[in-house]
C-alpha cells in the first residue's frame, strides 16, 4: 500500500512540476517580445491622447529626478537615468508596451533598491518606497497601455510579475523609516489592469460586431442577388415551356403534313417531341425547386401597379398602357414616348422590358414624391432601348432598407439578355433608368454591326 501512495505522489509531482513548465513558457512567450503595438488614433480626440502622455512622460521623469535626488538620497547622475528611464516607458508603451513594461519596472527595483540601502544608512527620511509618486504614476501609466493591447492574460501576467517584485522589495527585503507605498500600488495597478482590459474587451467587441454587421450585409446582398435571379427564373418558365410545348406540338403534327413521310423522318421527329416532352419535364421539375424554395411566393398578393397576380400570364409591352393608367391612378404623372417601328420581339425581352418599366415606375412612386415621370421606348432592328425618367422630388423621402434591391433585377434581366443598363441621378436633381435588351444574343451573325446603342 505505501508503494501505491508513493507513486501516486510521484505522478502528482511530475504533472504539477509539467504544469508550471508550461506556464512558464507561455510567460516567457507573452513577456519577452519586441513585438511593435502601436496605440491607434483616437476616433474623436485623433492625437490628443498622444500628446497628454508624453506631457505625463514629461512629469514623471522630472517628479522622478527630484524625489529621488532630494528625498531619497540618490545621486544626480543615477537619479537622472532612473527618472529619464521611468519617463521614456510611458512613451515607448505607445508602440511597444512589453519593453516598456519591463523598463518601468527596471527603475522601479534600481530606484527601490538605492532608496532602501540610503534609508538603512540614514541618509533618507519618510520616503515613499518602495514606489515613489512620480515612479507609481508612470508604473500606471504603462500597465494601463499595456492592458489596452494585449490580451488579457498576457496584462495579468505582467501585473503579477509587478505585485510580486512589489512584495518581494518591500515585505522580504524591507527598509527603515519609510511610508509604505505597495498596498497602493497594488490596489492601482490592479484598477488599471482591470480598466484596461475591460476597455481592451469593449473595443474588441464593437470590431467584432462592426465585421459582423459587413457580412450580414453582404449575405442579405447576395440573399436578395439569389432571390431576385430565382423569381426571374420562375417568370421565364412560362415563356420557355411555352416555346417548348410548340416544339412538341409541331413535332406530332409535322409527319401528317407531308405526303408519305420516310421512317427515318418519323424517327427524327418522334426525338425532336420526345426531347422537347422531357426538356419541358425537367423546367417544371426545376419550378418546383424554385417555387420549394420560397413558399411565400403561392401568398403573393395582385401586384399594385398591374393588379397581376404571379401566376397569371406573364405581360408583354402591349400590356404598357395599363401600366401607365394604374401608375397615374396612384398619383403620378407619367407620359409615355414610342419611337421607331414595331416589330414582334422574343418573349423574354418583352417580359424584361415591362418588368424594367414596372420597377422604375415603382421605384418613383416610393422614392420620389411629387415627382414627374416619362417613359420613352425606341425599337430598333436588333433591340429595345427603354428609357425612364423622373424629375426632381418635391417632397422628402425616408430611405428604405430595401433600397437598390429593384435596381439589382433590373441590371440582372439585362445582363440575362446580353443588354445593358445604366442607372444614376441626373444633374437636375431627377433620375434617370435606361437600358438597352438586344433581340439577338450576343455574337449572333444578326447583330454584327450593330451600334453600341442599339442603331444597326
Amino acid at each position: 500500500m505505501p508503494r501505491v501512495v508513493g507513486v501516486t505522489e510521484t505522478g502528482v509531482r511530475q504533472v504539477v512540476i509539467g504544469r508550471i513548465r508550461r506556464w512558464l513558457h507561455v510567460m516567457r512567450e507573452d513577456l519577452c517580445t519586441l513585438r511593435v503595438d502601436p496605440l491607434p488614433p483616437s476616433l474623436w480626440l485623433r492625437w490628443l491622447p498622444h500628446g497628454v502622455l508624453c506631457l505625463v512622460a514629461l512629469g514623471v521623469s522630472l517628479g522622478a529626478v527630484a524625489q529621488l535626488g532630494d528625498n531619497g538620497g540618490v545621486g544626480p547622475s543615477l537619479a537622472f537615468a532612473i527618472g529619464l528611464a521611468q519617463g521614456t516607458a510611458v512613451v515607448l508603451a505607445m508602440w511597444r508596451p512589453v519593453p516598456a513594461w519591463w523598463l518601468s519596472t527596471a527603475a522601479m527595483v534600481v530606484g527601490a533598491l538605492e532608496v532602501r540601502r540610503q534609508l538603512l544608512a540614514g541618509g533618507a527620511h519618510g520616503f515613499t518606497w518602495p514606489w515613489s509618486a512620480a515612479g507609481l504614476i508612470g508604473q500606471l501609466a504603462v500597465l494601463l497601455l499595456l492592458a489596452l493591447r494585449v490580451p488579457a492574460r498576457v496584462a495579468v501576467e505582467a501585473l503579477a510579475v509587478t505585485l510580486l517584485l512589489t512584495y518581494l522589495v518591500e515585505g522580504v527585503l524591507g527598509a527603515a523609516d519609510f511610508q509604505p507605498t505597495g498596498v497602493l500600488a497594488v490596489i492601482l495597478f490592479t484598477v488599471a489592469v482591470v480598466l484596461g482590459t475591460a476597455l481592451r474587451g469593449r473595443r474588441e467587441a464593437r470590431a467584432e460586431l462592426g465585421r459582423q454587421t459587413t457580412l450580414t450585409a453582404e449575405e442579405r446582398a447576395r440573399r436578395t442577388l439569389l432571390e431576385e435571379r430565382s423569381r426571374i427564373a420562375r417568370e421565364l418558365h412560362d415563356v420557355v415551356a411555352h416555346h417548348m410545348s410548340v416544339i412538341s406540338i409541331q413535332a406530332q403534327v409535322a409527319p401528317h403534313l407531308v405526303d408519305n413521310p420516310s421512317d427515318e423522318l418519323r424517327e427524327n421527329l418522334d426525338g425532336i417531341r420526345q426531347n422537347a416532352l422531357e426538356a419541358l419535364t425537367e423546367l417544371r421539375r426545376v419550378l418546383g425547386v424554385l417555387r420549394a424554395e420560397h413558399p411565400d411566393a403561392v401568398h403573393e398578393s395582385a401586384d399594385p401597379a398591374t393588379g397581376t397576380v404571379p401566376h397569371a400570364p406573364q405581360p408583354t409591352l402591349d400590356r404598357l398602357d395599363a401600366l401607365v393608367e394604374n401608375t397615374r391612378a396612384a398619383g403620378l404623372s407619367v407620359r409615355v414616348d414610342v419611337q421607331g417601328v414595331r416589330r414582334p420581339l422574343p418573349s423574354g425581352v418583352e417580359l424584361s422590358a415591362y418588368r424594367i418599366v414596372q420597377e422604375a415606375l415603382s421605384n418613383v412612386l416610393r422614392h420620389a414624391p411629387g415627382a414627374t415621370a416619362s417613359v420613352r421606348l425606341v425599337h430598333y432592328r436588333h433591340g429595345v432601348d427603354v428609357r425612364i425618367v423622373n424629375s426632381r422630388p418635391t417632397h422628402s423621402v425616408a430611405v428604405s432598407p430595401g433600397a437598390g434591391h429593384g435596381l439589382l433585377g433590373m441590371r440582372e434581366r439585362a445582363a440575362m439578355l446580353g443588354g445593358t443598363l445604366r442607372a444614376g441621378p441626373r444633374p437636375d436633381g431627377g433620375y434617370e433608368v435606361a437600358a438597352y435588351l438586344p433581340t439577338a444574343p450576343p455574337g449572333d451573325p444578326d447583330r454584327v454591326g450593330e451600334s453600341k446603342d442599339g442603331t444597326a
